[in-house]
């Protein structure tokens, strides 16, 4: 199901659930071979960038490439769904804040983000276009998962682009969680999207793309 209006649902125990997340929250760099595949440095603290709402799509949906935009990447991505409100979370509680775990992708203009990153300018544009957040179709309770240790891999009509775990997370969520609420209030229905993998790679319309995290259901997306 395709919804621009940010509006989506995942499956949690066999009931739907409407994600409506005040803000979509992206961590960067997590994992040092990305960072390394796109000559950035590594960051020493966990570092964040907005999506907004009206990004998500809804599983089996199409993500619409802008015509402005020449280079669409794929990243993707272990989620986490915020289910307590807090802010100043200490990182001994942070994962008391955690509803569930989905997986969704971080698709990216990364020409327009290039473009911004050497002129100094933000790179909202080349993350926030309409279908920019695909989500999968279900999302498994905190308490009966435990993120640690997980595959997560991307593939593209079929051809296996990203193959990491989450074990190679430079920072753990509970730090990840903490940090961010000490910025930003993080409100019950928030998504914290923990970073992409190395084997990032450029998208083209027509592409079939699938994506997983171990124990949660894989999502697919269209590319237009």
């Amino acid at each position: 199901m395709e919804l621009v209006t940010g509006m989506v649902s995942v499956t949690i125990e066999g009931l739907e659930h409407e994600l409506r997340p005040s803000k979509i929250v992206c961590l960067l760099r997590t994992y040092a071979a990305h960072a390394k595949e796109l000559s950035n440095a590594v960051p020493e603290r966990p570092r964040f960038f907005l999506k907004p709402p009206s990004a998500l799509l809804g599983n089996g949906g199409t993500v619409r490439c802008p015509p402005n935009v020449r280079e669409l990447h794929h990243e993707v991505e272990l989620s986490v769904i915020i289910g307590k409100r807090g802010a100043n979370i200490p990182q001994g509680s942070a994962m008391e804040h955690v509803k569930a775990y989905t997986v969704m992708l971080d698709m990216t203009a990364r020409d327009l983000q290039d473009e911004a990153k050497a002129k100094g300018l933000p790179w909202t544009e080349a993350k926030g276009y309409d279908t920019f957040a695909p989500v999968g179709p279900e999302a498994v309770l905190a308490k009966k998962y435990d993120w640690r240790g997980k595959r997560i891999w991307l593939k593209v009509n079929g051809e296996v682009r990203q193959d990491g775990n989450t074990s190679l997370m430079l920072f753990p969520l509970e730090r990840i969680i903490s940090d961010i609420s000490r910025v930003m209030t993080l409100e019950e229905g928030d998504i914290i999207m923990t970073g992409t993998p190395s084997g990032v790679g450029r998208l083209c319309p027509g592409d079939l793309v699938e994506a997983g995290v171990e124990g949660i259901s894989p999502m697919r997306v269209d590319i237009a």
